[in-house]
């Protein structure tokens, strides 16, 4: 198995992959890469609809020049007090937070919530964002206020007072899931309202209708899987 960074030629074959509907395990055998890295390298790039070969690669080089700019030679990066690799956690931030971004997240919301979920503790200050995502106060304030009226993170107060930002509570993705299955209940009604308003029988009411139906269907089904796995939330290994 080849190691080393890709070179802009498998760039251009991970884009034909995708191009072609192939999966990313499909693609990483072609080029006898881990899944790992072509997923890595596809959701750090653009997503697999937005996923340029040349334009990744030209943002992989210029990654490399900064890293070269901000660590000058014989100094070296400097280590986790949690003993893991900062190399190895800076990539599974980016490739976190890239699916995020997929899903519809800004960029800076994304990488303060890829951030949390990189903590043993599930929580970190407005502070320690500013200082680990080298960004503003006010745009990790932006970012977590985002968050919060989504329901993916909480907030708390530690023994000093300080606000910070949890991601650790079990029961975050069950009300996010909760609150998401209640949206398209909304869309359900609305849609069968407008079939009524649009006239029984029509094509217009009969497509609303079916929505309707399969909405109800999708947000039903939501809450049951939400209720079924809401103890794996609760799991400690």
């Amino acid at each position: 198995m080849p190691g080393g960074r890709l070179t802009q030629q498998e760039r251009r074959q991970i884009a034909i992959g995708l191009a072609d509907g192939l999966a990313y395990a499909e693609i990483a055998r072609a080029l006898d890469r881990p899944t790992s890295t072509v997923t890595r390298e596809v959701m750090r790039n653009g997503g697999p609809a937005g996923y340029k070969a040349d334009l990744a690669h030209l943002a992989t080089e210029r990654r490399a020049q900064r890293r070269k700019q901000a660590a000058p030679r014989g100094r070296q990066v400097p280590e986790r007090a949690d003993g893991r690799d900062p190399e190895a956690v800076r990539e599974f931030e980016e490739a976190f937070s890239g699916i995020f971004m997929a899903q519809g997240l800004p960029k800076m919301t994304a990488r303060a919530l890829a951030s949390l979920y990189a903590t043993d503790s599930g929580s970190l200050s407005a502070s320690e964002l500013v200082g680990h995502l080298q960004v503003s106060p006010a745009s990790v304030s932006k970012a977590m206020a985002y968050l919060e009226s989504q329901g993916l993170i909480g907030h708390e107060r530690d023994e000093r007072r300080r606000e910070r930002y949890v991601v650790d509570d079990g029961d975050i993705w069950y009300q996010s899931m909760i609150a998401s299955a209640a949206g398209t209940t909304r869309l359900a009604e609305a849609a069968r309202n407008g079939s009524g308003v649009l006239g029984s029988g029509t094509p217009a009411a009969t497509r609303l209708e079916n929505i309707a139906r399969f909405l109800d269907f999708v947000s039903e089904s939501i809450v049951r899987a939400a209720e079924q796995a809401r103890d794996i939330l609760h799991t400690k290994d």
